[in-house]
């Protein structure tokens, strides 16, 4: 059964260097018209927890969410699914400090303005500050990962450090663990407390 998953996954060996042929085909007999670019794969699974929650079947909407593997790639994939390459819509997510690397793959001319998102730090800074420090450690101890958690807190280097910022590392520590949460968060959110930046991403598809 041909989905989108193959076709993003075609995506990502174009970018890697393979044919752009088989992603051209299930553009087509998919009806793609619009890809979301994001970072990596906890922004992806954040996406699409968001869109299951709002009822919203963005492959059967003719949308793709693309993780690059890092936003130094967005010229990359800019120019494979935007107008030089399958002429697709192009949106993007990102981190502040990626800005720049989005501001210059996302030419102006091909996308919708704004045609990219940006978090205050990331998208996992974002989900801790609308969900709140306490709500976070819930969702931890629900993981059955209290106990690292605690560990973690022990290590000299988080001491006197903001809770946030202890959050927010902790996702990180782990091989997973940030992909795994980012959807987790996501499903925790109440309607009003969605951040903007994940917001307006929608608001725009």
């Amino acid at each position: 059964m041909v989905d989108m998953r193959m076709f993003r996954d075609e995506v990502t060996g174009w970018a890697a260097g393979g044919s752009g042929r088989p992603a051209r085909e299930l553009a087509e007999l998919l009806g793609v018209h619009t890809a979301v670019l994001l970072e990596g794969l906890s922004d992806l699974a954040a996406v699409e927890a968001l869109a299951a929650e709002r009822g919203r079947d963005l492959a059967g909407e003719g949308v793709c969410v693309v993780s690059m593997g890092g936003a130094m790639s967005v010229g990359r994939y800019a120019g494979l699914l935007g107008p030089p390459g399958l002429g697709l819509r192009l949106l993007g997510l990102c981190d502040e400090r990626e800005k720049p690397f989005f501001d210059r793959g996302l030419d102006p001319a091909w996308a919708p303005r704004p045609s990219h998102f940006v978090c205050a730090a990331d998208l996992e800074d974002e989900l801790i500050r609308a969900l709140g420090t306490a709500r976070i450690e819930q969702i931890i101890q629900a993981e059955d990962e209290l106990r690292p958690w605690q560990t973690f807190l022990r290590q000299p280097a988080q001491h006197g450090r903001p809770r946030h910022q202890q959050l927010r590392r902790f996702l990180g520590t782990k091989k997973g663990r940030k992909i795994r949460y980012g959807r987790l968060l996501v499903e925790a959110l109440a309607p009003d407390q969605v951040p903007a930046p994940l917001d307006d991403l929608f608001a725009g598809l």
